[in-house]
């Protein structure tokens, strides 16, 4: 009981705003509480999918999975698909809130693990839902953009597949977007908005962002399963950077520069990662933004202010270099409608 409290405090001390925001609202779950692979542990939430649908489709609608951040504190990522598909689903797609295990439940790779198994369920399981298998997109914030971004990259990494629910399907997807990801952990201390203080921990320093991400009770740290700096291979292999190829698909990146909790320099880091590897990639900076809310990022003017956008295109290596944009939801919605029609 003891140790349910101190993670529900970790939770509520490094998300404040995800685990007390009120969502916008949106639509009932089409669908609700699906298993798409059996609860491990028994009591958790980490397997369970909400689908949304969209009414009188012409055919196959293609899918968005949406997962939402929580540190990997917590196993109930679906809550955040409602909001997102009030304004996916009016646009012809389908929209499935997934949650994945927390690191209490299981550690690095296992969240990814699930994320896979939930494309394939959703792949094998198209035909049931019209659902078209060939288009699926994965989006996220935070932790949850963290998934996003190692799903574009792990498609073709067999290693990383794990054993979760259903086999066969490929896990494969064909657009990512990342709400400000955590990425290379070994650096996220160095460009921190202020100094973090060692061992100050989540519960006092969660809120404005003072914890180390090299503490040995950090996020990070408790996702890999030790301390960071400890095992620094262990934190690479949770890079997304780690496992860029050709074989990946579009990446559409959202960082705050004022982000307190994860550095804008995570999101460009990895944008500038896949710009050398000339990977079709956009990446969006919002000077005044700070860890969410995800919509706020899309739909707050005072947060939108001052915004940028660049991207890099895989044919001839095409590079666009930043200029100002009011990021929002048509946006976003191009980005898909590019990758997935």
């Amino acid at each position: 009981m003891m140790r349910l409290a101190a993670v529900l405090v970790c939770v509520l001390a490094i998300t404040p705003a995800a685990a007390q925001w009120d969502f916008p609202p949106g639509p009932e779950p089409t669908h609700a509480d699906i298993a798409y692979a059996p609860a491990d542990p028994a009591d958790s939430k980490g397997h369970l999918l909400d689908l949304y649908l969209p009414e009188n489709s012409d055919g196959p609608a293609p899918v968005v999975i949406f997962t939402a951040g929580s540190a990997w504190l917590w196993d109930n990522g679906k809550i955040s698909g409602s909001w997102v598909a009030a304004k996916l689903v009016p646009e012809g797609y389908a929209v499935a809130g997934v949650s994945v295990r927390s690191s209490s439940q299981v550690k690095f790779p296992g969240q990814l693990h699930d994320m896979k198994a939930a494309v394939r369920w959703l792949r094998a399981h198209a035909g049931d839902y019209n659902l078209d298998p060939d288009h699926i997109a994965v989006a996220g914030d935070s932790s949850g953009g963290w998934n996003a971004a190692m799903m574009a990259v792990t498609g073709d990494v067999p290693d990383l597949e794990g054993d979760v629910g259903v086999a066969g399907p490929s896990s494969a997807i064909q657009a990512a977007v990342s709400f400000y990801p955590p990425t290379t952990f070994l650096e996220a201390d160095k460009w921190t908005t202020r100094p973090c203080k060692p061992g100050l921990g989540l519960r006092a320093g969660g809120a404005t962002g003072e914890f180390c991400h090299s503490d040995a009770d950090s996020p990070e740290s408790l996702l890999i399963g030790c301390q960071i700096t400890k095992c620094p291979k262990k934190a690479q292999r949770a890079d997304p950077a780690e496992y860029i190829s050709e074989a990946d698909p579009p990446i559409m990146i959202l960082h705050g520069q004022s982000d307190r909790i994860v550095p804008h320099n995570q999101g460009e880091r990895f944008y500038m990662a896949l710009n050398h590897a000339c990977h079709d990639s956009v990446f969006v900076s919002l000077p005044r933004a700070d860890h969410g809310p995800p919509w706020g990022l899309l739909e707050d003017d005072a947060v939108r202010a001052g915004a940028t956008v660049r991207s890099t295109k895989a044919d001839g290596c095409a590079i666009e270099n930043p200029k100002p944009i009011t990021p929002d939801w048509r946006m976003v919605i191009e980005f898909l409608n590019e990758n997935l029609r």
